[in-house]
């Protein structure tokens, strides 16, 4: 009389129970909007799919430079998770389009060339100052905060309206592609925007007395979709689990 004959005893109700969690699983799974500075592009793109296997919910994932992405939240953007600098955090926060602020992640800035080039000093103030002055061209976004830190760096050195002629706009912010095919000889970013992008390698970082330390702090949209979701994420990001990633990618954590 069918094939439910053979069935064994409370296999059926197996089946009622793994179907009903299948059922609770695909309600309670969310798409998560998150729009992040592209420092944390690679860092996403590993812990992305880990944290979509583990709880269900998909990321669609938005990069650009923070200045463009605080105007596009002001401008009304849909997100639901925002990473971004604390300062742009802080200021959306006071504009009510941010709820909340959790420090993710830091890291320091170097000095970036095309992978097989030979690798400049940049060990000293004195060394890395020749080594900006001896480049035919430097590769810089326009809107990104290392280039904003970069150009007043070059002022402190002294050099700034050297430095300043050997500019290169990278097409759409994009500073490693100029790297990577030669059209530029460096560029002065944050390591995990260097490591591990195809064609690039970092020369160095900048001398202890001129390191600076960028902190990336994540917030929840005020008009957030999937709130639980994006809470999750920020904390799935924060976990002790996800540091190994953070440091593979020349970050590390914030001190508190």
């Amino acid at each position: 009389m069918g094939g439910d004959v053979n069935m064994k005893p409370g296999s059926l109700a197996l089946v009622v129970v793994t179907a009903s969690a299948l059922l609770v699983t695909q309600a309670s799974a969310a798409e998560i909007r998150v729009l992040s500075t592209p420092t944390l592009k690679t860092t996403l793109d590993e812990l992305g799919p880990k944290f979509e296997r583990a709880t269900g919910h998909k990321l669609v994932t938005k990069f650009d430079a923070v200045a463009v992405l605080k105007r596009q939240i002001e401008a009304g953007e849909l997100f639901d998770v925002t990473i971004l600098l604390p300062v742009a955090i802080d200021d959306l926060i006071k504009q009510g389009k941010v709820v909340g602020r959790t420090d993710i992640s830091r890291s320091g800035v170097g000095v970036a060339v095309r992978a097989g080039a030979t690798t400049p000093d940049v060990g000293s103030v004195d060394a890395l100052k020749r080594t900006l002055l001896s480049a035919n061209s430097i590769s810089y976004s326009p809107d990104s905060a290392s280039s904003t830190f970069f150009l007043n760096l070059a002022d402190r050195l002294g050099i700034g309206s050297e430095v300043r002629l050997k500019l290169k706009a990278a097409p759409g912010g994009r500073v490693m592609e100029p790297i990577a095919s030669g059209d530029a000889d460096l560029t002065v970013i944050t390591i995990p925007n260097i490591v591990g992008v195809p064609g690039v390698a970092v020369a160095g970082r900048l001398p202890a007395e001129l390191q600076s330390y960028t902190v990336f702090s994540a917030g929840v949209g005020a008009t957030a979709k999937e709130v639980d979701g994006a809470k999750e994420l920020i904390r799935y990001l924060v976990a002790p689990e996800a540091t190994a990633v953070f440091e593979a990618k020349g970050m590390e954590r914030v001190p508190q």
